[in-house]
C-alpha cells in the first residue's frame, strides 16, 4: 500500500520508520512520473511488510521538496534508519529500486 505523505506524517512514516522507505517525488502533469507510478505501486503491494512507500506530490508538499532539493521530477529517494541511503532521478527499471531498497 502507498502511503500519500505530507509534512504533517513524513517523520512518523518515513523518518521514524523500522523498515525501509521507498519515497517518490511526483505530479500530476510529469509524463515521467506517470511512467514510473505503476512500477512503485507493484513494489508497494509485493514487498508489504517489508518496507514502506510514500508518494510526495510536489505541488501539494513545497516544504518537503524544498527539504530535501528536489530539482527535478521523478526523484525517488530510499531512507533506511531516518537517513536518505540511496537516490534516484528520473525513470528506472524496478529490479534497480528493488536493489536500493534492499540492499
Amino acid at each position: 500500500m502507498e502511503i500519500t505523505l505530507t509534512k504533517e506524517n513524513f517523520t512518523a512514516e518515513v523518518l521514524q520508520s523500522d523498515v525501509p522507505v521507498l519515497v517518490d517525488f511526483w505530479a500530476t502533469w510529469c509524463g515521467p512520473c506517470r511512467m514510473i507510478a505503476p512500477i512503485v505501486e507493484e513494489i508497494a503491494d509485493e514487498l508489504d511488510g517489508k518496507v514502506k512507500v510514500g508518494k510526495v506530490n510536489v505541488d501539494e508538499n513545497e516544504e518537503l521538496t524544498a527539504q530535501f532539493g528536489i530539482a527535478s521530477i521523478p526523484t525517488i529517494l530510499i531512507f533506511k534508519n531516518g537517513e536518505i541511503a540511496n537516490t534516484q532521478i528520473g525513470f528506472c527499471a524496478k529490479d534497480q529500486l528493488v536493489s536500493m531498497l534492499l540492499d
